[in-house]
């Protein structure tokens, strides 16, 4: 048996069709984190069980939709992630198999923004742990969280397909967010931030991602997300800086 899990967030443009991706799996699991939109109506509606619980850290979040899922085997997907039939039919040979002995499976994601799949630059090697047998391990981590599991994992074959920020404005809105929480787990980790960090980190970030990773071959698309994946380590860094001068006061 395997259960999916998504974890959501006035997700109603992305709910229906992640759902009706993830029809094939025998339990399918949405923890909302107080939407607003129709995103809870939509995930009943397509045969998801709905659990609301407000976000603390994605780590919390993801281990307590663990502890309510039934199946043998845990799918993590976001909203605006998809599986394909190819990937469907890896993960059920996988999980099938006489494997006892593998108790995860990492996943290579594809980036699809504005119509074209990022083969390069930072979206070019992500590779994701989302598969696992349930009592395996935990999530661990406030922001970029990952899922350590106890015993042996592999990689399976085919991409899961991500539609991230298909508008310059929600790729900033999301920047802002998500910058504000590693800024924040930065800080109780009492890590600093200096005005060299500030302006160098940044640009080493865009070097590494639009040339030594080859960003520059995925077009327009690929220059526009190193220049936002650059801006996102700048807001880090500076908020860092400003949550140390607002603790000495």
């Amino acid at each position: 048996m395997i259960s999916a899990i998504i974890l959501a967030k006035n997700e109603e443009k992305n709910i229906k069709t992640c759902l009706q991706d993830l029809s094939w799996c025998d339990e399918k699991i949405v923890i909302d984190d107080n939407s607003t939109d129709k995103t809870i109506e939509l995930a009943q509606k397509y045969g998801a069980k709905v659990y609301k619980k407000h976000l603390s850290n994605f780590s919390e979040q993801r281990n307590y939709a663990i502890e309510k899922a039934k199946g043998d085997w845990i799918l993590f997907i976001d909203a605006d992630e998809r599986v394909s039939s190819a990937l469907w039919y890896d993960i059920m040979q996988r999980i099938n198999e006489p494997i006892e002995s593998v108790f995860g499976f990492y996943i290579k994601r594809i980036d699809v923004i504005w119509g074209r799949e990022l083969k390069y630059g930072d979206s070019g090697t992500v590779k994701l742990l989302r598969l696992a047998k349930k009592n395996s391990g935990q999530w661990k981590g406030v922001v970029h969280e990952r899922w350590e599991i106890n015993g042996r994992t592999e990689l399976l074959n085919n991409p899961l397909y991500h539609y991230p920020h298909q508008s310059v404005a929600e790729f900033l809105k999301e920047i802002n967010y998500y910058s504000d929480l590693r800024a924040k787990e930065l800080f109780e980790q009492k890590k600093k931030s200096d005005w060299v960090s500030i302006i160098l980190y940044p640009k080493v970030k865009f070097m590494l991602n639009y040339f030594i990773k080859l960003g520059f071959l995925d077009g327009l698309p690929g220059l526009i997300a190193a220049l936002m994946m650059s801006f996102h380590s700048y807001l880090v860094r500076g908020k860092l800086w400003f949550l140390w001068q607002k603790n000495k006061k």
